[in-house]
Formats: C-alpha cells, structure tokens, sequence
C-alpha cells in the first residue's frame, strides 16, 4: 500500500495549504539530492515531490482524501523531475534558506501555535473486507466502529456540573512555558509543552463524574456507508467527522475505511477488465457453438466460432468493472477458451474420426488418427 502523504509530508489532515508548503519547502531543502548526499534521499525527495502534488491541489487532494491512491493515479507524475520545485522558486531559494539562519538562532524569535485552543480529533482507521460482486457494483455496507464521543454530561468540558476548568496558572492558558538561555552567542529561547495543564491551557480541579474529567467517552455505534462501483484492494474511503472527537470544542476526525476484496473462484481481475475460464468440447471447438456462460451480470449467450483454438481470448464488452469515480465506463471481460480433448472414446466415436482424418489427409505427413487429432488442437 501506498505511503500516506500526510506522514510524507508531517502535516495534520486538517493542515491548510500554507502549512503544507511550509512543510514542503522544509522537508525539499533537507533531501534535496544537491544538499543531501546520503542513501535513500533521492528517494525520499522524490515521495515528498509526489506527496505536494497531490495535496497542494485542492480537486486532487479531495479525490485523494476520498479514495487513497486510487483515486489521484495519473492525478501528478511521482517523482518529480529534480529541477520542477513548484512554486519554490528553483533550487536557490532553497539554498538561500537553508544558510540564511535557523528557528532557534541567537536573537531568533521562532514562531509557535497556541495550544490552549481548540484541537481535532484524531483521525480513525478501519479495514473492511468485501466480496468480490461488492467491489465491482458498490453499495451500502453497514460498519461499527468504536470512538470517542463528546460527553454530553459536561459538554466536553472534563468539569463537574456547575463548575468549569480554570486557566492554568503556570502557563496562563497558554499551554506552553518558555525557558531562556542566555550565552556568549546570544539568547536561546525553548519552548516546551506546560507540565501542570498538558498544553491544553485549563485545569479541571471538580472532574466530571460521566467522563472521569476526560470530556469524551468510548463508544461503539454502527454506522451505514457507501461503498462506490469499480473500489479495488488498498481504495480508502473517508467518512468525515466520524473519528474521536475533539478537544474543548474542536472538531472531530475522519474515519478512514481501507477496503480490501475477497477472491473469487471464478473471476480474477486486472485493472478493469475481468478475467475467466470456459471450458468446451474438442467437437464443439470444431463445430462451433452458442453457449451460456457466467458474468459478474449474470449468464450472458457466447458464440463460439467453428475451428476455434485452444487459449483463444473472446472478449464481452462493457461487462468488465466500472471505472472508479465514473461507472458508467466498464471494462471487459476477457474468456480463454480451453478445449478438453478426451483421453479415451468409444468405439464408434473413434471409427467416425478415422474417415475424418482419412478425408481430410496428415497434412503433416504423420498418418492416422492420432497425428490428426494431435495436430488438429495444436496450439
């Protein structure tokens, strides 16, 4: 399965396009192969092109956020070429940054976000298994899933009815403690997460009873889904909002549903084409046929051709799967037809194949019956 470009990129899923970029320009100035000279970070530079492509572009990123990989292929080459860098500017402006000074720098005053907001749930993953009709035609799956839900006691609060959280008074409800660190060089300013509120700003002193002051609480509920036509192995759906909820009023996650197909006895497929076996009579090979035979659409009527051959492919138009995202375009399904050549016949059956053989002649200079036969089906 296919790396996702969120961890590629370090960013949250909610991240906005500024942030996206910023984490771009940082991880490109750190692997470029022009400043990096260590293993694997041509590679590495080449998964951090791919992933800016795809979440920079607002369609690309949504189709991606819905569908995974699957749905972005062909959406942006990966990898791309190392002298493309968007809308950095070239390879100069990365060059520039990365010796013009660092966050953290004597006198440097480094940005940080406040943490005693409100903050996203996380994001949840399930896989889910489907039959193989399912993943071809879609359709409502119903799922249950285990999440944090805002208490409803305390509104997500952690307090106790008729109390509330107070403001942290190590931090004053910024969730973060500086420290400054003064030497020859300058001042260093460190910046760490607030040890007595845990970043969130606040302190609940009454926990409520509900949640045990943790403001949200496990539970299981079933939820119905859409599953589209044509999703394959490793498709990712996204059902919004349906993660944990989040902290003093922020947003929930998402639910990511990762599908993986069963196999199926009779059909294989590859990309969206179908893939089966038929299996005819040497006579009817010979003869040529009509006969019935299986489809994922139910039994479908195959002319088989006289003189056909072993290992022929007959294609059925349109009854492949539907293309993901547009199922009104199908692929084939593609039949090889094997000829089941008896190894013992009756008498009369033999006798009529010997006046055959004797009409038609060896046209490989082998007489008889069995060079006939034998040459008759060769493939």
């Amino acid at each position: 399965m296919a790396r996702d470009y969120y961890e590629t990129l370090g960013v949250s899923r909610d991240a906005d396009k500024e942030e996206i970029k910023q984490a771009y320009r940082r991880l490109a100035r750190k692997y470029h192969p022009d400043v990096n000279k260590e293993s694997g970070a041509e590679e590495r530079f080449k998964e951090i092109n791919r992933a800016y492509e795809v979440l920079s572009e607002p369609e690309v990123r949504a189709r991606y956020d819905r569908f995974g990989e699957a749905g972005v292929s062909g959406a942006a080459a990966a990898g791309a070429g190392f002298q493309d860098m968007g809308d950095m500017g070239g390879f100069a402006d990365i060059f520039e940054s990365i010796f013009s000074g660092f966050a953290g720098a004597p006198g440097g005053q480094p940005q940080q976000r406040r943490r005693g907001g409100p903050v996203r749930g996380d994001d949840l993953r399930l896989d889910l298994k489907l039959d193989f009709r399912e993943a071809v035609f879609g359709g409502e799956k119903e799922i249950r899933i285990s999440h944090l839900e805002t208490c409803e006691v305390c509104n997500g609060s952690g307090a106790k009815s008729g109390t509330r959280p107070r403001t942290c008074s190590t931090c004053s409800g910024s969730g973060q403690v500086r420290r400054v660190t003064r030497t020859p060089f300058g001042s260093f300013t460190q910046v760490s997460t607030c040890p007595t509120c845990d970043g969130s700003g606040t302190v609940v002193e009454d926990k409520c009873d509900a949640c045990d002051g943790k403001g949200a609480n496990q539970v299981t509920k079933k939820l119905k889904i859409n599953v589209p036509a044509g999703v394959d192995n490793g498709t990712r759906l996204r059902i919004s909002q349906e993660g944990d909820a989040g902290q003093r009023n922020g947003p929930p996650g998402d639910l990511y549903v990762y599908l993986f197909v069963n196999e199926d006895e009779e059909f294989h497929r590859e990309g969206i084409n179908i893939n089966s076996e038929i299996k005819i009579s040497y006579l009817q090979a010979i003869l040529g046929c009509r006969l019935e035979v299986n489809t994922v659409d139910g039994p479908v009527e195959l002319i088989i051709p006289s003189g056909t051959q072993p290992n022929t492919v007959m294609k059925l138009e349109n009854r492949g799967v539907p293309r993901l995202g547009n199922p009104v375009s199908r692929g084939d399904h593609l039949l090889t037809v094997l000829i089941d050549i008896p190894t013992k016949i009756i008498p009369e059956e033999r006798e009529l194949l010997e006046k055959l053989a004797k009409i038609k002649g060896d046209r490989t200079g082998k007489g008889g019956f069995d060079g006939f036969i034998g040459n008759l089906f060769k493939s």
